[in-house]
This record gives C-alpha cells, sequence and structure tokens, in this order.
C-alpha cells in the first residue's frame, strides 16, 4: 500500500492536506461505519474511514461468485432496515444522487414447509388479514391487532429500539409513556415485551404454518424462539416487511457501496483500504490516532471511532492499553450461532411446488416452530442441525439485472450453524476431531440443504450450472469481526441487548477512553443494516 499520511509532517505539509490529522478517524468500513462517516462530513468535519481489506462494506459484499453473468450479493441482501431508519431519512436521497436504487417485490416473506403447506406475507395489510384468514379462521383478526399493536406504539418502540438510550429525550420518552399509561401500564407494556416467539406464536395463532411463518424471523434477529423479547422483535419484523418489504439494491448491494463511498467523498472524507489499524495510540489518557501495520501512524484532532467487536477493540486494538475492566467484559462476551451461506446460478427460475412462491423475496423453509426451536437448539450444542432452517433469497425476482435473461440466482442462508462444531444432530456427518470447518465437511452440509430445496422444486438438480458455499469459518476469513461466523456481532439475548450492550456498563457509544468510540453491530442498536449506532453518534459528535 502507498503510504497514507506519513510522519512526522511539517505544518506546511499539514496546511496542504488538512486530511493528514482529521477530525475523526473511523476503524472498519461496515454500514454504521459509513453511515457515521456521511453523517459527520455533513457537518463538516473531516472523516477518514481505514478498511483492513480490499474493498469497503463489512458484510455487504458483491461478487460474481458462481459463474459470469451472475451477480451475488455473498452475505447481507436485504436492506428494510435500512429503508425504514432515520440514517436513510437524513441520507437517502444524496445516496440516490449517487446512483442508489432499490428493488422491490410485493410479497416479501413466507413459508414452505414439508407437507406442502404455505404462506404468503404482501404488503397489502387487507391481503395479508383474509388470506391469513382463510388459513385458519381468526389468525388474520390476530395478525392485524399484531401489526396493528406495533403501529399504535411506533414511538415508544422504535424511541427504545433505535434511540440512544442514556439521554434525556429517552428519559423524557419513557416519562411521557407512563403519564399517559401509567407506572404500572408501562411495566406491564414492556413485561409483554419479553415475551418468548413460542409463547406469543403459540397463545395467538392457531395455525402451524402461520406460526412457522413467522418463527424463523427471530433467527434473523439473533435470537432463539425461547429467548425473551423474540415475541416483540418477530412482531416488529412483521409490520416492517408488511410496510416497506424487503427490498434489495438495484445491480448487487456493492451499489450502495459505490453510492456512500462518492458521498463521502464529496463531503470531504477520504477512504483508505487495505489499511489495517494495527492499534490505537494513547496521550494523557486519551485516544489521539492509530498506528498501522504498515507502520504509518495517523493523528486525530477529536476521535477515533471503531466499528469493530469488543474482541478486536479491547483485545487487538488496545492490547495493554485496554481497561481491565473492560478486558474481563470482553472474556464473558458472548457470541451467538454462526451463519452459513449458499449460492446458485440456475439455468431457469425454480418451479416451486406451491402457488405464489416464485415471487419472493425472502422464502423460508422449515418443519415450522418446532423444527426452528430444535435446529436453533441443535446448533447452540456444536451440533450440525439434522433439518437446517433454510431462508431462500430470489434476487432474479426482484431485480432481473442479476442474471442473465431466462437465469435465475437463488440466495440461501442457513441461520444456526454451529461456531465449533461437536457433532451431526443427524448422525451421518464426522466431526473434525478440532471441532473447526473443513471444506469437505461444508459440502456435506451445503448437500443436506440442498437436498430439502430439491424437495421443493421440480427438476432442481438439472438447473444448477454452479453453486457456491460458505462455511461460518469462510464468512470469519473474509470479515475477523464476524467471530465463528456470528454476523450480529454478538449473542442479541436481552442481557446483551439494550442498556447492556456490549457490557453491563456500557453508557451510549462511549468507552473508558476520552476520544475512543465504539459503534457496529456489537454496541447498541445491535445488528442489522440499519445504520443506527453509527447515525446515533454521529449525531452526538
Amino acid at each position: 500500500m502507498p503510504p497514507l499520511y506519513g510522519a512526522p509532517l511539517c505544518p506546511a505539509d499539514e496546511e496542504q492536506s488538512p486530511m493528514n490529522a482529521p477530525d475523526h478517524i473511523i476503524v472498519g468500513s461496515g454500514i454504521n461505519a459509513l453511515v457515521c462517516a456521511a453523517m459527520l462530513g455533513g457537518k463538516g468535519a473531516k472523516v477518514l474511514v481505514l478498511e483492513r481489506n480490499d474493498r469497503i462494506g463489512g458484510c455487504i459484499r458483491t461478487e460474481e461468485i458462481t459463474a459470469p453473468g451472475f451477480i451475488h450479493d455473498v452475505m447481507a441482501t436485504t436492506f428494510v432496515l435500512f429503508i425504514t431508519s432515520p440514517a436513510f431519512a437524513a441520507l437517502g436521497a444524496d445516496l440516490a444522487r449517487h446512483g442508489l436504487e432499490f428493488c422491490h417485490t410485493g410479497t416479501p416473506t413466507g413459508v414452505l414447509r414439508p407437507d406442502g403447506s404455505h404462506a404468503v406475507l404482501s404488503t397489502d395489510r387487507a391481503a395479508n388479514i383474509a388470506a391469513l384468514n382463510a388459513i385458519a379462521a381468526g389468525d388474520g383478526d390476530r395478525h392485524e391487532e399484531d401489526v396493528g399493536g406495533i403501529e399504535r406504539n411506533a414511538g415508544l418502540l422504535f424511541g427504545l429500539l433505535g434511540g440512544s438510550l442514556w439521554s434525556y429525550p429517552t428519559g423524557k420518552l419513557l416519562a411521557g409513556d407512563a403519564w399517559r399509561r401509567g407506572p404500572r401500564g408501562l411495566a406491564a407494556f414492556l413485561g409483554e415485551a419479553l415475551v418468548p416467539a413460542r409463547n406469543w406464536l403459540e397463545s395467538t395463532y392457531q395455525s402451524e404454518t402461520i406460526r412457522a411463518l413467522w418463527a424463523p424471523w427471530v433467527l434473523h434477529a439473533g435470537l432463539g424462539p425461547e429467548d425473551a423479547f423474540s415475541g416483540q422483535i418477530a412482531k416488529v419484523i412483521a409490520f416492517a416487511l408488511e410496510a416497506a418489504g424487503a427490498p434489495i439494491v438495484k445491480g448487487g448491494a456493492k451499489n450502495l457501496l459505490s453510492a456512500f463511498e462518492a458521498l463521502i467523498t464529496e463531503r470531504g472524507g477520504v477512504i483508505s483500504t487495505e489499511a489495517d489499524v494495527a492499534s490505537i495510540i494513547l496521550t494523557g489518557g486519551r485516544a489521539t490516532g492509530v498506528r498501522l501495520a504498515s507502520g504509518e501512524t495517523v493523528n486525530a484532532k477529536k476521535s477515533v471511532i471503531c466499528s469493530v467487536t469488543p474482541t478486536q477493540l479491547y483485545g487487538r486494538l488496545l492490547g495493554t492499553d485496554a481497561p481491565q475492566a473492560d478486558v474481563e467484559a470482553t472474556r464473558k462476551y458472548r457470541y451467538g450461532k454462526g451463519n452459513f451461506q449458499i449460492h446458485y446460478a440456475l439455468d431457469k427460475p425454480p418451479a416451486w411446488r406451491g402457488e405464489g412462491l416464485d415471487k419472493v423475496a425472502l422464502l423460508h423453509l422449515t418443519p415450522g416452530l418446532d423444527g426452528v426451536s430444535k435446529a436453533c437448539n441443535e446448533a447452540a450444542r456444536g451440533m450440525l442441525p439434522e433439518v437446517p432452517t433454510i431462508c431462500v433469497g430470489q434476487s432474479h425476482a426482484l431485480d432481473p439485472t442479476r442474471c442473465p435473461e431466462g437465469k435465475a440466482i437463488l440466495w440461501l442462508q442457513l441461520p444456526e450453524a454451529p461456531r465449533h462444531i461437536k457433532g451431526d444432530a443427524a448422525g451421518k456427518l464426522q466431526a473434525p476431531a478440532d471441532g473447526q470447518w473443513t471444506d469437505a465437511l461444508r459440502e456435506a452440509y451445503a448437500d443436506r440443504a440442498e437436498a430439502i430445496l430439491a424437495n421443493h422444486i421440480d427438476g432442481f438438480k438439472t438447473s444448477v450450472i454452479e453453486r457456491r458455499a460458505y462455511s461460518p469459518a469462510d464468512l470469519e476469513a473474509m470479515n475477523i469481526n464476524l467471530v465463528g461466523g456470528d454476523p450480529y456481532g454478538g449473542s442479541a439475548t436481552i442481557d446483551q441487548s439494550f442498556l447492556w450492550r456490549p457490557f453491563k456498563t456500557s453508557r451510549n457509544h462511549q468507552t473508558g477512553i476520552k476520544g475512543l468510540y465504539h459503534i457496529g453491530a456489537s454496541t447498541h442498536p445491535g445488528a442489522g443494516l440499519g445504520g443506527g449506532s453509527g447515525f446515533l453518534l454521529a449525531g452526538r459528535l
């Protein structure tokens, strides 16, 4: 890599190139880092983004990984959380100026069970009520009550889900709600929000198919159906999908990154790839810059912002300078299940054995609530799930530019994969002695998922042009912040969420070091593509 901002620099050099000492250095370039950089740049601050890889984006990566002309989003692909976020409200018009476009479908999600029973959710609430009532009388009405409840309580819910928790506005929000509901009413509402998805689904819906429609979605929040708060987050996701769909970026998620890069540059920022930050420089107990693996140092006038996991921040980047309490908290910090990805280039669109499934953006294949629970528990115990939950994205159905005419692309995510393998729940695959994923095991496990997929699609095997699979170990190799293939920056159970993310003593995005801030999936408001932590910190700074 050519020299960045060589040290030492004479005053004349600094005057000619003010980025030699930017106001803010951001380590990492995931969605939160990019949002933060764009927002700070819009306020006139000079920002330097440093990315250790050869490209920006974190979990956002687009490549032709199967066959020429087939454009795959390797990891993240759906941007409903982004287009409904405060960050998009602030930056959307400028990103559109730089070429960002989204593609939509009227049927964002659905479920298909082994016996062929299925349900599809549209972006039309009245149609959803009718469709779910047709599956089981009264279940559509209960759906209306669930998503309507999210709508009625949107101010409080989204204020807590996306706001700075240690702040006057949040205190005022809670006080105002307590005044309207009464203290007991607010306590009851918050208590109801902690109900696990299993309890919510079993006490609300008669149909196993409708329970199966929502059970897998808790996995996309880094939870399981028996975890506290999973019921509420599933309702929030149901509301968001119905309201905004499951959009993907036209031409590939890489175009979101291109738009961000252009906007950050337009606002005076600098992005440098292949710039591996080896350590944070402290002067008088304050973060004043970074040292690169190449030996170069870069100073920051105001702050260093790290969009990384606690393991990276309090281990590799701070080393012996890390506060002992944070080192101990990092040791206790828990990472969640790994993800497993499979991508297909197909010679023709899939012929699903179920009406209306060909246009569904994200279709889950699962036996149902018990199937999700079983696979989730197996993965948590280090076992390869016997029947994994499979999320199938149909990029070609939303964006025909992703592949040659008449062809198709499938994006598969298996959210329940063990980080360290102890065995196989089906008793058919041999776990490596060291518990680590191997190429052979990856392909064998992909075969298991493919057999489930092929059972639902006529002529699937003969339509496959190429397949590409990624184990949790492969995902971590692409991004060191995906510890064990966990894409959520750590377990999102209630004890590691909200006020307690990442640590029990955390306060917004501050650290125990002046001038050093922590953002990303490991911090509130957690994982996803909403850019929430980057937006909140930029607002404070």
